[in-house]
C-alpha cells in the first residue's frame, strides 16, 4: 500500500498581481486627463487688480493673452525694472503686437477668427500709458474684443 504525504505549509501565499497592469493604466489615464499643461512661462510679475463684477470666459481656446508687468528678478539685470510686455514666452514691444495678433488669428479656425478675444493680464501698478499703447496696437490689428484680467475682490 502506498503512503500519502501531507503537503507542508510552505510559507505565506504569493500576492496575485494579475490586476496590477489594469490599476497602473487606470492611474496613468486619470493623471493624463486631469493634468493641465503650462502654456506660458511668465517672465513678468503680474499681480492683477481686484474687482467685484467679474465674468468667467467660456471659450479659452479663443483667448490670446498679453502680459504686462515688471520683469521677474532673474530678468531685471537684462531688462531693468520698468514694466514690459510679454507675448507668449518672450519680451516684446508695442510694435510686435500686430504681428502677434495676426499669427494667433492664423492659428485659429476660420470660423473662430471673428470671435477672438485678447486678454490683457497687467500688473495693478502698471502705468496706464502702456495699456493705452497696447490698445492702440490692438485697434490697428483689428482685435477689438479686449478683456482685462482681474481677481475677485474679497469682502
Amino acid at each position: 500500500m502506498a503512503k500519502f504525504k501531507k503537503k507542508k505549509a510552505g510559507g505565506p501565499q504569493a500576492i496575485n498581481t494579475a490586476s496590477l497592469p489594469d490599476i497602473v493604466f487606470m492611474l496613468l489615464f486619470f493623471f493624463m486627463v486631469s493634468t493641465t499643461m503650462k502654456e506660458v512661462d511668465l517672465k513678468v510679475i503680474v499681480r492683477p487688480a481686484q474687482a467685484t463684477e467679474l465674468t468667467k470666459l467660456e471659450h479659452k481656446e479663443l483667448v490670446t493673452f498679453i502680459y504686462v508687468g515688471v520683469p521677474s528678478r532673474s530678468f531685471q539685470s537684462l531688462y531693468g525694472t520698468e514694466p514690459r510686455i510679454q507675448l507668449n514666452d518672450q519680451f516684446a514691444t508695442v510694435e510686435d503686437i500686430q504681428s502677434y495678433i495676426a499669427q494667433a488669428r492664423d492659428n485659429m479656425r476660420e470660423s473662430d477668427q471673428a470671435k477672438m478675444i485678447v486678454s490683457i493680464k497687467a500688473d495693478k501698478e502698471c502705468p496706464m500709458g502702456i495699456i493705452t499703447d497696447i490698445k492702440q496696437a490692438l485697434r490697428k490689428a483689428a482685435a477689438l474684443k479686449i478683456n482685462y484680467s482681474a481677481n475677485q475682490k474679497s469682502e
